[in-house]
């Protein structure tokens, strides 16, 4: 099972590229570090915990 990767902060709707420091909960909830630190890293829709999501691998043409 692959991990959704939103594009979009849940709260405040700010763009999130896969670079970006984003947290997720473990149905995949998505916000940005702001609103994650302002909600005290307790997601609002199942009171789960808000952990850093992983970023996705490197392609291998940008590898150097």
């Amino acid at each position: 099972m692959a991990l959704e990767m939103k594009t979009a902060c849940q709260r405040c709707s700010q763009s999130l590229s896969p670079q970006c420091e984003t947290y997720i909960c473990t149905h995949e909830c998505t916000f940005c570090a702001q609103c994650t630190e302002s909600m005290s890293h307790i997601c609002p829709n199942c009171s789960g915990e808000l952990v850093r999501r992983p970023r996705p691998p490197r392609s291998a043409d940008t590898e150097t």
